[in-house]
């Protein structure tokens, strides 16, 4: 199947297929990225969703300007 992909796509680099088990990416993977905003005393503040869908700018906003108000 990866050899297929390769063929059909006109990759000329070398390629690696992670297994249905998904285990390559759940051993490396960097998902889900957040944004976070530690507060002063040193706890997260504020903790988004998971990006790049759960990245919501207006919120993290709205927490830092909390943050700086107290």
């Amino acid at each position: 199947m990866a050899a297929t992909m390769c063929s059909k796509l006109d990759l000329s680099i070398p390629t690696l297929i992670d297994g249905l088990d998904n285990k390559v990416g759940n051993a490396y993977s960097g998902w889900p990225d957040r944004l976070y905003l530690v507060g002063r005393d040193g706890k997260i503040a504020y903790r988004g969703g998971p990006g790049p869908g759960g990245f919501r700018p207006a919120e993290i906003e709205t927490a830092i300007k909390k943050e700086l108000k107290e």
